[in-house]
């Protein structure tokens, strides 16, 4: 199974949760391949079995170099999809990504938000627990 991973990281926790889950993935024996959006052609994505897009929110609203990305996609119809989202407050943003991707026909598998707090020792961090969370939605996909 091959899996193509498009993100988009301001401070590095979307960075963190996409090489955790490449990770996960890469250990059931696939092909995953990691785009960032400024690294990635929304016409022309690699063919996969199954893509993840990860964005943080940003202004109350999915990060715009994430959100330009889904609106120029081309050609995914029927694709297969899980998305990440990350995020400061306590309402995340995987809906709005839903609904920019099934503009484009792709069917959702699996979606799963993290909510960034205070942590003492590092600022802005992924909550206790954000690795669980995320084997699970590995598990999905």
């Amino acid at each position: 199974m091959k899996y193509v991973i498009v993100y988009w990281s301001r401070y590095g926790n979307g960075k963190k949760i996409v090489d955790y889950l490449a990770g996960k993935l890469k250990g059931k024996k696939t092909e995953t391949q990691i785009l960032k959006t400024d690294d990635g052609d929304p016409t022309s994505l690699p063919e996969a079995d199954l893509y993840v897009f990860s964005a943080p929110t940003e202004a109350f609203n999915i990060q715009r170099n994430m959100r330009t990305f889904m609106k120029k996609l081309e050609g995914m119809e029927e694709k297969k999809y899980g998305i990440i989202n990350t995020h400061g407050m306590k309402r995340n943003w995987l809906s709005k990504m839903e609904k920019l991707l099934s503009k484009k026909k792709m069917v959702k598998v699996a979606g799963v938000d993290f909510q960034v707090g205070k942590d003492a020792n590092t600022g802005n961090a992924l909550m206790k627990g954000w690795e669980t969370k995320l084997d699970e939605f590995a598990e999905k996909l």
